[in-house]
């Protein structure tokens, strides 16, 4: 994957987990103390966004780094 790939495979990610609970960016933006408007950017591929917050937002969906990247969306 190339940089652009995989902040566009996380954001895709975020945005899988996010509508299987049904949750809006707001609601779980919320729930992890994190700005809704960087929630977005990260889940569009528009930011560079840390390991550290992909954890952060992995917690807030309810499933581990292992299940959060364990996706056809990160097979190179």
């Amino acid at each position: 994957m190339t940089q652009l790939d995989i902040k566009m495979g996380v954001g895709l990610r975020i945005k899988e987990l996010r509508n299987e609970l049904g949750y809006s960016q707001e609601t779980i933006a919320y729930s992890i103390e994190m700005s809704r408007t960087y929630f977005a950017e990260v889940e569009t591929g528009k930011r560079n966004i840390s390991i550290e917050n992909i954890d952060r937002i992995a917690q807030g969906l309810g499933v581990s780094l292992k299940e959060f990247f364990n996706s056809d969306l990160f097979v190179k």
